[in-house]
């Protein structure tokens, strides 16, 4: 076993950790305040070569591998939640599904403006009656003189705003019960397909979360991505790539508030002391980096596993699992530690704290990260 990063996952984390710290964090407060989505910084992402990173360079990627995205997605979130899920969303949920199963015609047209940063990444899945299920999908692809006629609605769809184009799941036909749903590749100015942005959120606010709304929207059904009616699979393999994503961004949302909760307990001084001299301060700052070192851990595990081409769904699901509940546990015992001055803006906690919450629900619910890891060990 060997724990240390490659020269080429050290020079991205050095990087991205230089530029996370001298072009994300500065304005995060007030991009938080304003619900501004960093555009200027996903441009400056582009120039870096960073927004096709885990993909082939023959597509317009820099070649690199998993560890090397959950570094990157690391540490934007460290840095500012809201980009660093505009980040992983973009990659797992916008290239990976292009790159695992469209064709080679596809690929040159969807992926390369993915991994250039001409557009932002995405993918529609979730619907009002399907989020867990998200089998109970309802909207619909009826094919008819060559195209697919497009009926239904998504919700929580992240980055749609800023995306180009929009793999969608939709059912092609049914039989009883049973549905057969595929994905197809749905540019967002085809008529009859709207983009609403009019969420109000508990936290991320600088992220791009909206409705889709597909009303007799006409595609060529040379739209279809992969194989017709292997949807379901295809958005299961995807999701299970997303889980190391988001447990990454967990990870740097815990340490952020770590580190700013280790901080304030070195300079607050109360009964003449510091409180980082007080056991039960320290306590909770021992737990909390104990905590972040097994979650970043397991994150690598899930990422590395997958670059080895070997099974990594249960691993994904624990790493999600575990990240996300401990960086809801670590920003809130950051809050606890600040006491009334972490219950303020200006001292970002309380954005990490509202930050967090999102990681035990999106890529799949924490029930849902139970339900995989039994099936996988049963």
């Amino acid at each position: 076993m060997n724990f240390d990063l490659t020269d080429e996952q050290q020079m991205i984390k050095r990087t991205i950790k230089e530029f996370a710290e001298e072009e994300v964090a500065p304005s995060a407060l007030e991009r938080d305040r304003q619900k501004r989505f960093p555009i200027d910084v996903f441009q400056k992402l582009s120039q870096l070569g960073m927004m096709g990173l885990p993909f082939p360079e023959e597509y317009g990627g820099a070649g690199a591998d998993t560890i090397g995205f959950a570094i990157v997605t690391e540490e934007l979130s460290r840095a500012c939640g809201s980009t660093g899920i505009t980040y992983s969303a973009h990659i797992s949920l916008g290239g990976a599904p292009i790159y695992l199963f469209g064709s080679e015609e596809q690929k040159k047209q969807y992926l390369v403006p993915i991994c250039t940063g001409e557009t932002i990444g995405s993918f529609g899945l979730t619907e009002p009656n399907a989020g867990s299920d998200a089998g109970g999908t309802e909207t619909t692809a009826i094919e008819k003189d060559g195209y697919f006629i497009i009926n239904g609605s998504k919700c929580f769809i992240t980055n749609a705003s800023y995306a180009k184009f929009i793999p969608i799941t939709a059912i092609t036909s049914k039989s009883g019960d049973k549905k057969e749903i595929s994905a197809i590749i749905v540019p967002t100015n085809t008529k009859g397909f709207q983009v609403i942005d009019q969420y109000e959120k508990m936290g991320l606010h600088a992220s791009n979360t909206t409705e889709l709304i597909l009303q007799d929207v006409k595609v060529p059904v040379g739209q279809l991505l992969g194989a017709r009616g292997a949807g379901f699979k295809q958005f299961l393999v995807t999701l299970a790539g997303g889980r190391i994503g988001i447990g990454a961004m967990a990870v740097g949302i815990a340490q952020a508030a770590y580190d700013s909760a280790l901080k304030y307990a070195k300079t607050r001084k109360q009964f003449g002391h510091t409180i980082s001299q007080f056991q039960a301060i320290q306590f909770k700052l021992a737990d909390m980096a104990m905590k972040i070192e097994l979650a970043r851990n397991m994150v690598y595990k899930a990422a590395w596993l997958k670059d080895q081409g070997r099974s990594f769904t249960k691993e994904a699901s624990m790493a999600k699992l575990f990240a996300s509940e401990i960086c809801t546990e670590i920003t809130n015992q950051a809050v606890q530690i600040h006491g009334g001055y972490g219950y303020m803006k200006d001292y970002h906690v309380e954005r990490f704290m509202r930050d967090a919450k999102l990681t035990e629900i999106g890529e799949g619910t924490s029930e849902i990260q139970r339900l995989v890891i039994a099936r996988n060990i049963l």
